[in-house]
């Protein structure tokens, strides 16, 4: 398994990876400490309520997303963000087709494939 991405990564040469009904990823950059992905979802797509060790910030690059963080829910358009600090349960909805630009530390492992 690669523990490093390139210095530069260009989208147009990285696959989408499918991760769920209407959701879809790239992973972008990353080392061990830090990965940044990229994520699609088609409206109505849900990022299932999970919690994880990581920390995570989530920049909204386009649509609208229901974001939960615990008990809390907030309406997130483009230019907005959000933070889940380590094993919070959070998940979306997508309520227009959008993109979540998903940054993690330490990387997420779980998203790469062995290489």
């Amino acid at each position: 398994m690669k523990t490093k991405s390139e210095g530069f990564v260009f989208d147009s040469k990285v696959q989408w990876e499918t991760v769920g009904e209407g959701l879809n990823r790239k992973v972008l950059t990353y080392d061990g400490q830090i990965m940044m992905v990229r994520v699609h979802f088609k409206k109505g797509a849900v990022g299932a309520q999970h919690a994880h060790f990581h920390s995570q910030t989530s920049y909204v690059v386009s649509g609208s997303f229901e974001v939960n963080l615990d008990d809390k829910k907030m309406v997130l358009k483009s230019g907005d963000s959000f933070y889940v600090e380590p094993d919070q349960i959070h998940g979306a909805t997508c309520l227009e087709e959008g993109e979540l630009i998903d940054v993690f530390s330490p990387h997420r492992a779980d998203f790469l494939k062995n290489s």
